[in-house]
């Protein structure tokens, strides 16, 4: 069962959840950048500068957090978002390693 933010525990995170995540191109955009930043490195979501209203983004993030690729912290007004690396390393062995070399 998801965490009360609705981050799924590593054993919960399903595969195919996660690639429907990332088929869209923003999302996927979303998480080669934070391939792309130091591990552990957090961002807000407006950071991203993604070309949507705020309701999008909000879903956009949802989808990412919902299926295991980020960790969101509520930083005040704003949330930031981590790469979930370590579980997705453990859960998806080499996913990431995949993800990297087309970013």
């Amino acid at each position: 069962m998801p965490d009360p933010e609705g981050h799924p525990s590593t054993e919960e995170m399903d595969l195919r959840t996660v690639l429907n995540a990332l088929a869209d191109p923003l999302r996927y955009g979303v998480i080669s950048a934070l391939l792309r930043e130091a591990e552990g490195t957090a961002r807000t979501c407006a950071s991203f500068d993604l070309p949507v209203s705020k309701s999008t983004l909000t879903h956009h993030f949802r989808v990412m957090r919902e299926a295991g690729l980020i960790r969101q912290v509520d930083r005040g007004n704003s949330r930031a978002a981590t790469l979930r690396r370590e579980e997705l390393d453990r859960r998806f062995p080499g996913l990431l390693d995949l993800l990297r070399t087309d970013s």
